[in-house]
């Protein structure tokens, strides 16, 4: 039903991407029958429009490309998995734009739905490099899998860590299966396809470009059940993993950092901004994702941080349930101003404790 030349095909159009491929293939049920239509009836298909109706059907040397891509594919024993494939991720489905192919070295397992990302800067300080490793190799003796994206610095000591131990890790890559970047990672890259996955969106030969990490990091974040940032200065690529995430409606975990330290200035902005929920240890991401990881944490004693509060924020936690409330509701049960309940609120949000909703609701997290 999804033939995958027909697939490489249809995604070297102009102007397509993996929204319009699945509207296209769910309304002529397979890639095959959308290669045949005419103009006039992929018109029918709301979002194809007449230009990009022309793309389809007078495409050109797109054969030759598909061709090439599956010869490729083969000489370094990769392999195309498709959105509807059961192989395909789980959580990565769920996400608003999932890639229709994936370029794959490696196996996905079932098992990859218990994921958490892992992610920071290229120049990770001493103290974010043993954060990186102390992370890592607990989420390892817990049994989920990481995921991050194979840049130096954070990613490599993540993913690094992960495959000295044993333990399960997936790489998403921003460049071809067969341009692993940077070149240094190469060994590591074929480590990793042994007993993990090394995923990429982009076609064989696809060179590194700056404009295809935004996109890779859309999959790091869409693979996880949640993505914690290590160290990110406040305009690194990290930030733009911590921002899918939210979008995608995942968990952001952030790790402190020294406010002097550039290096640690966008994770302590997201902490600030509410944005990222501050951790200290890898028991911090399993309190929260408890019912998530339920399956694989059984026996497993969760230690609750221990967490002070004043006398006010008591009352403001008190009152909160899993119900939302409106922040003028409870500065009125609270009998205090709506400046000094959001200031306690947002102490607690910083202690992990509230959930802060749209439209000024808060309930416990």
């Amino acid at each position: 039903m999804h033939d995958i030349r027909s697939l490489l095909i249809l995604s070297t159009v102009p102007r397509i991407g993996p929204v319009k491929i699945r509207a296209l293939v769910s309304h002529f049920g397979s890639s095959a029958d959308v290669l045949k239509a005419t103009a006039r009836e992929l018109i029918q298909v709301p979002g194809i429009d007449k230009k990009l109706a022309s793309n389809i059907v007078h495409r050109k040397d797109a054969d030759r490309f598909a061709d090439d891509q599956l010869k490729r594919l083969n000489k370094v024993d990769g392999r195309i998995v498709t959105i509807w494939d059961k192989e395909y991720p789980e959580l990565l489905k769920r996400i608003y734009d999932p890639p229709v192919l994936l370029f794959v070295l490696g196996k996905f397992s079932p098992h990859d739905k218990y994921s958490i990302a892992m992610v920071g800067t290229r120049h990770p300080t001493g103290y974010g490099q043993a954060v990186s490793e102390s992370l890592s190799e607990r989420l390892v003796r817990i049994g989920v899998a990481v995921v991050s994206g194979l840049a130096r610095g954070v990613d490599t000591i993540v993913h690094s860590t992960v495959v000295k131990l044993g333990g399960r890790t997936i790489a998403v890559i921003g460049s071809g299966l067969d341009v692993p970047y940077p070149p240094e990672n190469r060994k590591l890259l074929e480590r990793i396809a042994e007993d993990g996955v090394v995923v990429s969106e982009f076609s064989m030969g696809a060179k590194p470009d700056a404009t295809n990490f935004p996109r890779r990091n859309r999959i790091i974040s869409g693979l996880s059940l949640g993505t914690v940032i290590i160290e990110s200065a406040e305009d690194g690529g990290a930030m733009i993993t911590a921002s899918t995430a939210l979008d995608q409606n995942r968990e952001v975990f952030a790790v402190p950092g020294a406010i002097t330290e550039k290096r640690s200035a966008g994770t302590n902005r997201l902490i600030r901004d509410g944005r990222a929920k501050l951790i200290s240890s890898v028991e911090d991401i399993l309190v929260d994702l408890e019912v998530q990881l339920k399956p694989i944490l059984k026996g497993m004693h969760v230690v609750q941080p221990t967490v002070e509060l004043n006398l006010f924020e008591q009352k403001i936690f008190d009152l909160l349930n899993s119900s939302p409330i409106h922040i003028d509701t409870l500065a009125e049960l609270a009998s205090a101003t709506t400046s000094d309940a959001l200031v306690a609120l947002l102490g607690l949000e910083f202690k992990g404790l509230v959930k802060q909703l749209p439209g000024k609701l808060f309930i416990k997290a």
